[in-house]
Formats: structure tokens, sequence, C-alpha cells
């Protein structure tokens, strides 16, 4: 069954490169973090990344968010070094 609260966080990066780095630093953490309350996918079509972010209700929903759009931050952030 489906959780009823959803978000696509899509990102659009200038070379499909970079969005392939992002993806790869962001994979391991899918499912490894995911809780009773919340779950993540990846998705990449060329410099295109999508993260879908599932959650029984609205609190987890933030939650999962908030960790999603920071690592991608991160990954972001170290890709640049």
């Amino acid at each position: 069954m489906t959780p009823p609260h959803r978000t696509v966080l899509t990102f659009e990066y200038a070379t499909a490169e970079r969005a392939r780095r992002v993806a790869r630093s962001l994979r391991p953490e899918v499912g490894a973090i995911d809780g009773d309350r919340t779950t993540a996918r990846l998705a990449r079509d060329g410099a295109t990344l999508e993260c879908v972010v599932e959650a029984s209700d609205l609190v987890a929903l933030r939650a999962g968010c908030n960790t999603w759009l920071t690592l991608t931050g991160v990954a972001e952030t170290a890709g640049d070094c």
C-alpha cells in the first residue's frame, strides 16, 4: 500500500555526469535511513535526478524531505571539491 503522503524532489544539473555523481553519492542512503513512517527512492534520467519521499503522515514527510534535501546538498558540495 502506498503511503498517503508523497513529495517528488527534482534536481536539474548542468550535465548528466554531474547528476550521476550526485545520485551515486546518495544511493547508499536509500533504505539505510528509511524508517517505519518514511521511505525514499531515487531515479536519474540524464541530467535530472528525482527523489521521491513517501510517508505515513505529514510530520514524517517533512522530516524525510529535510533529510534528503540536506543529503543532496552535501553530495553537491562534496562534488565541487
